[in-house]
């Protein structure tokens, strides 16, 4: 089920791709996640980009 899931999205995702991933609003990612200096990020010039595997740590090592 998960493999699935992964296997829809690109390496590198946008913020609406990973806000998507995650299941939550792409205002609540800017907010909650995407602020924080504990995930990582690719840059292509100006965007940022998402892996997954970043997005997974993340979550990981921020649950509660």
């Amino acid at each position: 089920m998960i493999a699935d899931k992964i296997n829809r999205y690109p390496y590198l995702m946008t913020r609406e791709q990973a806000s998507s991933f995650l299941g939550i609003d792409p205002k609540s990612f800017d907010k909650y996640i995407r602020e924080s200096d504990q995930l990582n990020r690719f840059m292509i010039g100006r965007q940022e980009r998402f892996t997954i595997d970043s997005l997974v740590d993340f979550i990981k090592t921020n649950q509660i």
